[in-house]
């Protein structure tokens, strides 16, 4: 119990400390633990470092600045996510998103990193969710669109392009989450569930709609994306579902999601 505490309490503090500077030493010291226990938990669980989970948690609230308010300037959101100058701000938002700050406003931003879920405790076991995220903070319009059409996608074959590099893996998640936002329409919302499945929540209960933001996908499979001077072919695995539930809990719409983007590979 104690592991998932330590874990519960930093995620939860490093959201909270988003736009200050803070040293995993300082983490693990408030969360009272070693940092090398601290390091050794997130590595085991979620197979990242703190230092790179807060990065990508900077650049997450760096985009939706970004996005959708075009009057702050580059140094404003550096500030604002814990960066004290624009050199290296704008480094670690190229990292992230493959684009540099100023090429990003007014852009649709995907939930390319949401905040990490705890582990799921079942009896006296504790369950590691090693890729999966947590999206709570949209549980509300879950419920608003109850029932509007989930579009689930997955990377085909992301190993062997893992296999080139962790970043051509993460350049093809980008661009994955790229696509979708694409095809999406203006109040659909695009988000991660895993470390490559990802969904769209669409603003329509028409299945005829789903079925042509499915199409504008697919119709993208095959296309490369550039790694390093290599193009590598990249295609999704696509479906649509809708909640079976009236009024399900976010755990077992979770579920339902992971199950769809599973039975797209079938």
């Amino acid at each position: 119990m104690k592991n998932i505490e330590i874990l519960i309490e930093s995620i939860e503090l490093i959201e909270n400390e988003l736009s200050e500077e803070i040293p995993t030493s300082v983490i693990a010291e408030r969360c009272s633990c070693s940092r090398s226990t601290l390091e050794k938990l997130f590595r085991h669980v979620y197979e990242l470092s703190v230092h790179d989970y807060v990065t990508r948690r900077r650049m997450m609230k760096a985009a939706e600045m970004l996005s959708s308010n075009r009057d702050i300037t580059v140094l404003e959101a550096a500030v604002e996510c814990g960066y004290s100058s624009n050199e290296a701000f704008t480094r670690a938002f190229r990292r992230a998103w493959n684009v540099n700050p100023s090429e990003f406003r007014g852009r649709k931003y995907p939930m390319l990193f949401p905040k990490l879920a705890a582990p799921i405790i079942e009896g006296d076991e504790y369950i590691m969710t090693r890729k999966s995220y947590d999206i709570t903070q949209l549980y509300d319009l879950f419920r608003e669109r109850q029932n509007c059409w989930f579009i689930c996608c997955d990377i085909k074959g992301l190993i062997p392009i893992n296999n080139i590099s962790n970043k051509a893996g993460d350049l093809a998640i980008i661009t994955s989450l790229e696509r979708m936002s694409e095809a999406a329409g203006e109040n659909d919302i695009v988000f991660r569930i895993g470390g490559d499945e990802f969904c769209m929540l669409t603003d329509s209960e028409d299945e005829a709609a789903a079925d042509a933001i499915i199409r504008k996908i697919a119709d993208m499979n095959g296309r490369t994306f550039c790694y390093e001077g290599q193009d590598i072919p990249l295609e999704l695995y696509t479906c649509k579902t809708k909640a079976s539930l009236r009024t399900p809990k976010y755990d077992e719409l979770f579920t339902e999601l992971h199950n769809a983007v599973r039975s797209s590979k079938d």
